[in-house]
């Protein structure tokens, strides 16, 4: 079995709004105590995901998760905050705490400076609407960074929060790319050349974001798996082949987005499934290194810098 990092998952949000347990899990719930020990997962990355329509203010409702991340290291002694020593060989859970949704800073650094302080060491500039720091993937006119977004940028390069560009628009990406500092990543997109999808990134960025040091977490989200209407594990490798020919083994990583979307790959329905998914790298060919680095190494090398 191969130690995976999986570079974003929504449990927070789940444990907040809908009374999701690790130990105790609901029907619908995918991250799941016992199935992220037998699937092998060494590092979870737990966004707080930015939920527009709801009532709370922004800023309040990534309180509320960090909270319930906190509770989780209090609670569960299986996980631990990620550290530059952490091995998978002990045995625990490495834990790195993400936002998705600028949307959370309320466009202050200083704001970014405490969430920082936080423990927060990762943040997507969107979700999928266009926002005050930037445009996204899935909104309108394909914008780029706002004047502030370049300030919040800059903070976060000099501060250590890894810039993610997943649901950033293509000239969001362009133009972090241009100006960020540190190796950026994409925590949970795909590849556009296998199936067309706003959310996911050409060949040009995939590129650029390998070229730079970072890396690309595949999801596990059918609408951008492929065009049918249940999607299997092989679209998966398909698209971790193809980032994999473009941006080369070293930035290829995992992004499930579990506890992100209500449909889930035929064939990998929770995080006990990896497993399976690996097999299917090896029978295409890949070697027992190239798995290893695709299911931990890769996104393990990329975050452990900010740590």
């Amino acid at each position: 079995m191969f130690p995976v990092a999986d570079g974003h998952c929504d449990y927070l949000y789940g444990a907040v709004q809908s009374g999701f347990d690790l130990k105790k899990p609901k029907k619908e719930q995918a991250i799941r105590l016992d199935d992220l020990m037998q699937g092998g997962v060494s590092l979870q990355f737990f966004a707080c995901w930015i939920d527009v329509a709801l009532s709370a203010p922004p800023l309040h409702q990534c309180i509320a998760m960090i909270d319930a991340y906190n509770r989780i290291l209090e609670e569960h002694p299986e996980f631990t905050p990620l550290t530059r020593d952490f091995t998978p060989e002990s045995g625990k859970i490495a834990t790195v705490l993400s936002i998705e949704g600028g949307e959370a800073v309320d466009g202050s650094l200083a704001v970014l400076r405490v969430l920082h302080r936080l423990g927060v060491r990762a943040m997507t500039l969107t979700w999928n609407d266009n926002n005050e720091l930037a445009g996204a993937a899935m909104g309108r006119g394909n914008k780029g960074l706002s004047s502030i977004g370049r300030d919040i940028i800059d903070e976060m390069c000099s501060l250590g929060v890894a810039i993610d560009v997943s649901h950033l628009s293509d000239r969001g990406i362009d133009q972090v790319l241009a100006r960020a500092t540190r190796p950026i990543f994409a925590s949970h997109s795909n590849a556009k050349s296998v199936h067309d999808h706003p959310r996911s990134l050409n060949d040009t960025l995939i590129r650029e974001i390998a070229n730079q040091g970072g890396t690309i977490g595949v999801n596990f989200y059918y609408q951008q798996l492929g065009k049918r209407n249940e999607a299997e594990i092989e679209d998966i490798v398909k698209h971790i082949i193809r980032i994999v020919e473009v941006g080369g083994i070293q930035c290829c990583a995992i992004g499930s987005d579990l506890d992100g979307m209500q449909q889930y790959p035929k064939d990998l329905k929770t995080s006990r499934d990896f497993p399976a998914l690996f097999n299917a790298l090896l029978k295409r060919g890949f070697s027992e290194a190239d798995v290893y680095r695709i299911a931990y190494q890769n996104l393990h090398d990329y975050i452990v810098q900010f740590i």
